[in-house]
């Protein structure tokens, strides 16, 4: 194609205005911008009052991954609505699920020695206990209770995972042993909630003497006549399942948790087989006599509250009144 030189002189010519007038347009378009991001968003976000809208107001269900409303899974105890997946919950969550009219009293623990052995990993270890304990606003990883669960008065000893994944040390050992003798000195029965990854390691030693410890303490509890009831939730393991965790009297699991020893990685690598399926959910253990029922979280109380009626049919306190012992 032929362009003539006057042609080609327009073209040179008007080049230089079309790249200022494109150039005065991207100007605008940013100064728009700029009056849109720094204006207009804060005011709308000022009328609002966007600080004020929690960012947690839906939880995905880590099963069927539906999203929950929050108010919705507080009311159905932290259950998926649609495939019936159990989250963990809470331990305050826990015992006024249990108790009646979610009445109960904490039983102080005596304190025991934060760190006897000075360990250190990437964090000193009483640094760690003090950050959980401004975390979760509790000194360790039990609660021990004592209230009505259909107007029997019931001690319980219930683990906390968020507190370093519930593990066992001396506290913890310490809240079994002081649930346990509590139970004795009210005749009470004994109802420990287990969520724990087992023995803690910042103890090592110390922390698996608290196995055959709070064996001995239910030991106790079943030598006064007293009935001991296992709740295991998710996840119980190691040091915890080996020891008071299967010794109850009747042992209940919460659908789908976890309950084991050692890990299931570990257990195939070492005995260089595939595990079956479902191997150590509360199901497969159901199945192979380890423990006695699994139980809906939202029939758990009516389950309980059964078992204790049966065991103990003369304990219900007088008007549904609850006396604490001097």
């Amino acid at each position: 194609m032929c362009i003539s030189y006057v042609h080609l002189d327009k073209i040179i010519y008007i080049a230089p205005k079309l790249k200022k007038t494109k150039n005065t347009i991207f100007q605008k378009r940013e100064e728009c911008m700029n009056w849109l991001t720094n204006f207009v968003k804060p005011k709308i976000e000022s009328l609002i009052h966007r600080n004020d809208i929690p960012g947690n107001l839906w939880t995905k269900c880590p099963s069927c991954e539906h999203m929950l409303f929050h108010r919705d899974l507080q009311e159905n105890l932290h259950v998926c609505h649609y495939c019936h997946h159990h989250m963990r919950i809470d331990v305050i969550n826990r015992l006024e699920s249990l108790y009646d009219e979610q009445n109960y009293t904490l039983i102080e623990v005596p304190k025991v020695v934060a760190d006897p052995l000075k360990f250190k990993d990437s964090k000193r270890y009483s640094d760690r206990l003090k950050e959980y304990r401004s975390k979760t606003n509790r000194n360790d990883s039990v609660l021990v209770a004592y209230g009505q669960i259909s107007r029997i008065p019931t001690v319980i000893a219930a683990f906390d995972f968020n507190f370093m994944g519930g593990s066992m040390g001396m506290a913890a050992g310490e809240a079994l042993v002081t649930a346990s003798e509590y139970a004795v000195k009210t005749r009470s029965p004994l109802i420990a909630i287990s969520a724990s990854g087992g023995a803690r390691m910042q103890e090592g030693i110390l922390s698996l003497m608290q196995m055959p410890r709070t064996i001995i303490a239910v030991q106790r509890v079943k030598e006064a006549g007293l009935p001991y009831i296992t709740l295991l939730t998710d996840p119980t393991t190691g040091g915890v399942t080996a020891s008071f965790a299967m010794l109850g009297d009747v042992s209940i699991a919460e659908p789908g948790c976890l309950i084991g020893f050692a890990g299931a990685r570990v257990i195939e690598e070492t005995i260089r087989q595939k595990l079956p399926e479902g191997f150590q959910k509360a199901e497969y253990l159901l199945d192979h006599g380890m423990v006695d029922m699994v139980i809906h979280r939202s029939e758990m109380k009516q389950k309980i509250s059964q078992l204790l009626t049966h065991v103990m049919p003369n304990r219900t306190s007088a008007h549904g009144l609850l006396t604490r012992p001097t």
